[in-house]
């Protein structure tokens, strides 16, 4: 009766994720939040389909890289992120509306002075809002809203995490105010 040698078996090396394997785990885990986060920065349904397929290429094309130095939630949300600022400084290109940072959105006059009846009227004013901001603002607001910490964002951002919760601070403040007020961005 011939045993089997463990060591050879232990010595094995694992198997390693293919880009293929990688893509499919992290679309399959963060699919919901990718979706959210083209809705964020895109409020044109086809042309936020597009972003969302051009997020998609990237993410995959980006795991031929990936060396697992981060997680792969912080990996998807830079490369995500990465397309939709691009996509964004593309669009501001062709289109009229220009961004606008923190100090400018604050003192925009008021179009719409009720209160949104019912809640997806509430999450479109909101998300109105939150397409005004500059895009690192927006990357920064996004992530928190999907569960990041500050030293996580910073490091997708780049910021410090001193900075990052900063920046969450006044966003949260900035948006509470103008969402009690009203405020519509269509202006």
């Amino acid at each position: 009766m011939d045993y089997l040698d463990v060591s050879v078996i232990e010595a094995m090396p694992a198997a390693v994720p293919t880009q293929d394997d990688l893509y499919q785990d992290a679309a399959n885990s963060y699919g919901a939040a990718l979706d959210r986060l083209a809705r964020a920065y895109e409020a044109d349904p086809d042309t936020r389909r597009d972003l969302l397929q051009d997020i998609h290429v990237a993410l995959w094309r980006s795991f031929a890289a990936f060396d697992g130095r981060c997680s792969v939630r912080t990996w998807m949300y830079r490369v995500a992120h990465n397309v939709a600022a691009s996509h964004v400084l593309r669009q501001r290109r062709t289109r009229e509306q220009a961004l606008v940072g923190l100090e400018e959105l604050e003192n925009l006059p008021d179009a719409n002075s009720g209160q949104a009846a019912d809640r997806n009227h509430a999450l479109d004013r909101l998300l109105q809002l939150v397409q005004r901001l500059k895009p690192l603002d927006r990357h920064v607001i996004l992530a928190y809203l999907e569960g990041f910490d500050a030293a996580s964002i910073g490091e997708t951002t780049g910021l410090s995490a001193g900075n990052v919760a900063t920046k969450i601070h006044r966003i949260k403040s900035m948006l509470a105010r103008r969402f009690q007020q009203g405020g519509d961005t269509n202006d």
